[in-house]
């Protein structure tokens, strides 16, 4: 099979490990989520990402939110709501926009420098002089993905590695239709794209679509079940392509 034009790649558990971004960079956003709102309540941006919480919990805007609980102010509502998404893991616009610019700051200081296996660039730099462009699709937001890869551990700035960023704007992972736009705004048909990922839905859902899929099996990863008709991979070296 011919090499594919396009390599969509996720970031948690493919390009980097579970643990950094549960161990590192969650706990660095609410150790600091009380303090930077208050900071900066009247922040444009900051009052955009929070109207976009105030429609993910279902109001048709951050005033009728507020209007539903007026005895909290729109600091606490954000704070409860954000400890809430991320207690349980819930992949919202919102609250990765927010997350987002937390992790600047961090980026910004020098406090968070990212983690990127030791395969994974190279084999960027490789599938470039093999004529494939390459982009991410993860569930952080596009901003904090380019922060993320902006800051790479030991490599410094690896953006240039990456032609395009897709987040929830383009559609939940586990949707078929997401890999569809995706592809159109790629300009690529489905079956030109090869997509990594170590989440069984995500791969099902990329599979749905006409897109190639390889399962990533790294440290830490929930194993992908046994009946995910895939080809699994444990590092970039082993992506077939020639």
């Amino acid at each position: 099979m011919a090499n594919p034009r396009g390599i969509l790649l996720d970031i948690e558990g493919t390009t980097s490990s579970i643990s950094f971004v549960h161990d590192v960079m969650f706990p660095f956003v609410l150790q600091r989520l009380e303090a930077f709102l208050h900071a900066h309540a009247d922040r444009a941006d900051v009052l955009q990402t929070c109207e976009q919480i105030a429609r993910d919990a279902g109001f048709d805007s951050l005033a009728a939110w507020q209007r539903q609980f007026p005895d909290q102010s729109t600091a606490e509502l954000v704070q409860a709501e954000v400890r809430r998404l991320m207690a349980t893991d819930v992949k919202a616009t919102g609250l990765k926009a927010l997350q987002g610019l937390i992790w600047q700051g961090g980026f910004d200081s020098g406090l968070l420098q990212s983690h990127v296996y030791p395969d994974v660039i190279p084999a960027i730099q490789h599938w470039w002089t093999l004529g494939c462009d390459v982009r991410i699709y993860s569930s952080g937001s596009i901003a904090a993905q380019k922060l993320f890869f902006g800051h790479v551990a030991g490599l410094g700035d690896c953006l240039h590695l990456f032609s395009g960023h897709y987040d929830t704007t383009s559609g939940n992972k586990k949707e078929r239709e997401s890999y569809l736009t995706i592809a159109r705004d790629w300009g690529m048909q489905p079956h030109e794209i090869l997509f990594i990922s170590d989440i069984a839905g995500e791969l099902q859902a990329a599979q749905g679509a006409g897109v190639r899929v390889l399962g990533s099996v790294r440290p830490g990863n929930a194993p992908l079940p046994a009946e995910l008709e895939v080809e699994c991979i444990t590092s970039f070296d082993q992506v077939p392509l020639v």
